[in-house]
Order: structure tokens, then C-alpha cells, then sequence
């Protein structure tokens, strides 16, 4: 793994790729292809054994998929990583690794609507209990702890409310327990925040969003920072059949090369929207960490190296108002989803996170993307006049 221990960008550019282990190849070549020819019998015999390396089959390895693994794992910090099918596929790797019947987790709220309905309603099912305390609450998270608790899970920022969770000391209170801390880094991603660092056993990613960037790929990773966990994650991965396809693998790694220059553009336009919109008279709040209002702002700056590309935000006017922002819009795109090059917006309460902790009917997650900052600015703009025209013919109507 070249250039591991240089920059950030260099990292996202370098890592993961020997070209001289690829014939001279620039870029990773796709090794598109299920199954690899052997040398022998007794090799045969040997790779399945495990008494020498080698490749088998492309859901036990390929060259393609090790080349993003090495990249996630080198810009995590982490020891390894597996890369999913998709990001679902990386918590469900995660739980079936670490989890039996009779443990317990304990998870901070909000989480992905998926994940927090797998852990709570469908581990329930083969005997895994849960108990889910607020993300900011961290004593509430010590007191959840029990006997048969085997995990901590947190997603920080949090989505999509983006309350942060602090990684440390979760970490701190993990190590205490002697049980794994388990961090979604999907919505800061490793460019802006490393959890490996700050204490955490495990860090997994929907690659989908930033790290793949394009909105052309479903795919996810878990980066482990000691080899005993990535061989249990390896080896589910492969049990169940999570692991990804070749041509996924290449496409999201293509995608790293320009993580960083994608990230920062993202979150220039994202903090200069954010203080426009705090200033707008029809918005009610605008949640972000990068603005001193967030009430977690100094743990922002003190565990994250940015405070990312997407906003959380209200209007005066509720849930209508925030339909209406949502219709009216020309450039940005309304669609679930983040950390792509172009600028989403959805409705949590009735998308993503119906009946989610925290999220209020009115609010507007905005996944801002890489145009120019005027015309997403414009945008904005001009769907906010919408609104408020809207709210003023409601207001003479009442009259």
C-alpha cells in the first residue's frame, strides 16, 4: 500500500494500488471474473486450507476488492476493512459478527431508520435485545449498559437531526465494559473524521454517499483496527455472502481519488449555505455543525477536521412549508441520499425516518453538493420565495 502515511488527498489518490502489481496499469484494472484458475490440486487443497495465500473465488477475494479495501482501510487508520455489497450489508456484517443470541447492544438515537428497525426489531428476533438512549446523552448510554451487553453502536454526525455523538468518550465508557464501540462514519466520512483514533473498535461506511461520491454505485465498508475483529467481519462477510462485486469495487474506488476535492467543495457551499439560511426570515432553525449555534460546535471542531456538506434545517410554517420548499425547487434534487457531487434535499419524517427520535415534522435534510454555491444559493432562493408567497395568500385568505 503506497503513500499510506502521506496527506489526506495523497492517501485518497495513492492508497490501495501497486501498478506494478497490475502489469503497469495506472488505474486498478477490473478483475471481472467469479472464479480463479489453480496451479495445482495440492494448491487447491492448501489455499482452501488456509496454509498459503492465494486466490479462490470472488466472493472469498479479488483483486479489485482488495485494492478498495486497502484505500478505506488506509484513509481510516484501520488494520483492514471488508467491502459490502451494500451500506446495509456493512451494519448487518457488523451485528452478525459480534453478536449471539442472548447479547444485548446499546445504540444512541437518531440512527438510520434501517439500522435502528434491524437491531430492534429484527435481531429481536433471534434473541438480541436493545435499549437506544439520545446521542448526546452519554450518561444514559453508561447507565444502558448491562451484563449481557456486547456492543456500543453510534452514528455521529447523527442522521439526520446531526446531534454528535462523542466518540471518545463512548470509546472511554466501551473500554470500561470491555465491549466493542461501533461508529457510523458514513456522514462526516473518513476526509473529515477518523474514529479509529479517537478509541472506536470498529468503523463501518455506506459507501454510496461520499466515499463513492457519483450517485452510481450501492456499497458499503467496515474498517476494524485490530486483526482478530477484521477476521470475524471477514469471515461473515464471506458466510453470509455480503462482499462486493468487482465492478462496484472499482467504480466507488474511482470515486476516492477525488474524495478530499469533492469533500471540501461540498463543505464550503454547505457552511456558506448554512449561514445564508440561518439569516433567512421564512427558515426556523438551521442545525449544522460548522455554525457556533449548533449546541455541539465545540465538539465538532474538537473531533471532526470539518463540519461536512449537510444541513438540517425548518421554516416557519412547518411540514407544508417544507413540502412546498421541496416542489419548488429547480437545480437541486429532490431525492434520499447523500455526499454526491450534486445537491439533494428530502423530508425525513416521511421518507427516511418516519417516527425517528428527534425528527420534527418540518425538517428538511439538504445534502449539499458541488455547483457553484450562487446557483444552489438562487435555488434556494427562489423556492423559499414560493413559500413565503404561499404563506402570505393563506394569511390574506384568513382575513
Amino acid at each position: 500500500m503506497n503513500n499510506q502515511n502521506g496527506g489526506p488527498h495523497t492517501t485518497a489518490i495513492h492508497s490501495g494500488f501497486e501498478p506494478g502489481d497490475h502489469r503497469g496499469a495506472v488505474s486498478v484494472p477490473i478483475y471481472q471474473t467469479s472464479t480463479f484458475a489453480l496451479p495445482s490440486a495440492q494448491e487447491g487443497a492448501d489455499r482452501f486450507a488456509g496454509r498459503t495465500g492465494g486466490l479462490i473465488y470472488t466472493r472469498l477475494g479479488n483483486p479489485t476488492t482488495q485494492a478498495l479495501e486497502d484505500a478505506v482501510a488506509a484513509l481510516e487508520g484501520g488494520r483492514g476493512a471488508v467491502a459490502t455489497a451494500t451500506g446495509m450489508a456493512a451494519v448487518t456484517t457488523v451485528l452478525l459478527a459480534l453478536l449471539r443470541q442472548g447479547d444485548h447492544v446499546v445504540g444512541t438515537r437518531p440512527l438510520y431508520g434501517a439500522t435502528s428497525s434491524l437491531i430492534a426489531n429484527r435481531l429481536s428476533r433471534f434473541g438480541v435485545t436493545s435499549t437506544f438512549v439520545a446521542a448526546t446523552d452519554l450518561a444514559a448510554l453508561g447507565r444502558a449498559i448491562r451484563p449481557e451487553t456486547r456492543l456500543i453502536y453510534i452514528e455521529t454526525p447523527a442522521n439526520p437531526t446531526l446531534d454528535l455523538v462523542d466518540i471518545a468518550a463512548c470509546a472511554a465508557i466501551a473500554r470500561v465494559a470491555g465491549i466493542p464501540l461501533v461508529v457510523d462514519n458514513t456522514f462526516a466520512g473518513p476526509h473529515l473524521q477518523r474514529p479509529l483514533e479517537l478509541g472506536a473498535s470498529v468503523v463501518l461506511h455506506s459507501m454510496t454517499k461520499s466515499l463513492n461520491g457519483h450517485s452510481d454505485v450501492i456499497a458499503g465498508a467496515v474498517v476494524a483496527g485490530e486483526p482478530a475483529l477484521l477476521n470475524a467481519l471477514r469471515e461473515t462477510a464471506i458466510a453470509f455472502g455480503t462482499t462486493i462485486d468487482p465492478h462496484q469495487a472499482w467504480l466507488v474506488l474511482r470515486g476516492i481519488r477525488t474524495l478530499g476535492m469533492r469533500v471540501e467543495r461540498a463543505q464550503a457551499n454547505a457552511l456558506a449555505l448554512a449561514q445564508w439560511l440561518e439569516e433567512h426570515p421564512q427558515v426556523a432553525w438551521v442545525r449544522y455543525p460548522g455554525l457556533a449555534s449548533h449546541p455541539q460546535h465545540a465538539l465538532a471542531e474538537r473531533q471532526m477536521s470539518g463540519p461536512g456538506s449537510i444541513i438540517a434545517f425548518e421554516l416557519h410554517g412547518g411540514e407544508e412549508a417544507g413540502r412546498l420548499l421541496m416542489d419548488s425547487v429547480r437545480l437541486i434534487t429532490l431525492a434520499v441520499s447523500l455526499g454526491g457531487v450534486e445537491s439533494l434535499i428530502e423530508h425525513p419524517a416521511s421518507m427516511t425516518h418516519k417516527g425517528g427520535d428527534g425528527v420534527t415534522p418540518g425538517l428538511v435534510r439538504l445534502s449539499v453538493g458541488c455547483e457553484d454555491l450562487d446557483d444552489i444559493r438562487a435555488d434556494l432562493a427562489q423556492a423559499l420565495d414560493a413559500v413565503r408567497l404561499r404563506a402570505e395568500v393563506a394569511l390574506q385568505n384568513e382575513r
